[in-house]
């Protein structure tokens, strides 16, 4: 059933924001994902026609607009004031998931973190140059991804993007994400061995101050 049959608010608005998948795009509009490729990007594993299917559905209920691409192909999608405001909602999710909620070995997509990496970037501190940084994460299975610093952007790649590597970082995802999360430090990281970077020795220093914390950084866990 497509309905809860209830004037209630909360079970209106949960027939179109609580659907599977539904709060991901959101957030991903949220945080600046505009087109269909980049909020796809951050939702893996969400099947190319829901994703399709979703974005028509808020479009029609007038939570974003949907305009033409003015630099290539394709739309460009943007919260209307009624998405602007879901701000505060996706925000309280967050927020009570990290207070509440543990982080478990299946919610360490490497992918995904490098994903949310990009999204934390602090543009003016990237250098003015353009680098290659080999990721090894050591979890089951071992994988290895890599991201392309480029114009102020950190872009996670499935394929080595090209030229020579200026950094190669080993690291536990469980560590990775606890830094990114500033529930360790990085001089704990890396002093215990759980990331391990080498290469450019300046690089090397000022990796970790390229990087914001994440936005729930600030929420401890309760109890």
């Amino acid at each position: 059933m497509s309905s809860y049959h209830q004037f209630c608010p909360i079970a209106r608005a949960s027939e179109l924001i609580a659907e599977r998948w539904t709060p991901i795009i959101v957030r991903n509009l949220l945080i600046g994902c505009n087109t269909y490729t980049s909020i796809e990007k951050g939702a893996p594993g969400i099947p190319k026609t829901l994703l399709v299917q979703r974005l028509r559905k808020l479009e029609r209920y007038g939570v974003i607009e949907r305009r033409k691409n003015p630099s290539g192909r394709g739309s460009t999608y943007e919260l209307t004031p009624a998405g602007l405001e879901l701000l505060d909602v996706i925000f309280a999710l967050g927020k009570w998931g990290m207070r509440w909620l543990e982080v478990a070995p299946e919610h360490l997509d490497p992918g995904m973190v490098l994903w949310a990496l990009g999204k934390s970037v602090i543009h003016d501190r990237l250098p003015d140059q353009r680098l290659v940084i080999r990721f090894v994460f050591t979890g089951r299975p071992r994988l290895t991804l890599w991201a392309l610093v480029d114009n102020g952007e950190v872009e996670a790649c499935l394929n080595h993007p090209g030229g020579d590597e200026d950094l190669i970082i080993t690291a536990d995802p469980e560590w990775f994400v606890s830094w990114h999360f500033r529930r360790c430090s990085w001089a704990e990281a890396t002093r215990d061995g759980h990331i391990v970077v080498d290469g450019v020795r300046r690089l090397a220093r000022a990796f970790p101050t390229w990087f914001a914390p994440d936005a729930f950084s600030e929420f401890q866990r309760a109890g």
